[in-house]
């Protein structure tokens, strides 16, 4: 999912992950009555719509992310290209065989 893709239905990834509203929409500084309106087809706002992929879909921890973080990063893309492709493509094995790996486990 890019930045600022329309989140295709808020309800159904809130279901996914097994959260009422109140613990589903907090997370990301909305209050239930708000996610509610959300959820109801209301559109939502390109700062909430972004926190929402980040927490709930990405699954991004943001009390751990500081700024220092995106400076490495950048960084690194700029300064050496090559380690930074091949750091992203060993962190994307390690997310696939994780996944892969869940659900292995899932289906015993």
């Amino acid at each position: 999912m890019k930045l600022f893709d329309k989140i295709p239905n808020p309800r159904e990834i809130r279901r996914k992950l097994g959260l009422n509203q109140q613990e589903f929409w907090s997370r990301i500084g909305v209050t239930q009555s708000g996610g509610s309106r959300y959820e109801s087809g209301r559109n939502m706002p390109k700062p909430v719509r972004e926190l929402l992929r980040l927490v709930h879909v990405e699954q991004i921890d943001l009390s751990k992310v500081r700024r220092e973080d995106f400076e490495i990063v950048e960084y690194l893309k700029e300064t050496h290209p090559d380690l930074y492709k091949s750091l992203r493509k060993a962190v994307r094995a390690r997310l696939d065989n994780q996944e892969e790996v869940e659900g292995t486990v899932a289906e015993a």
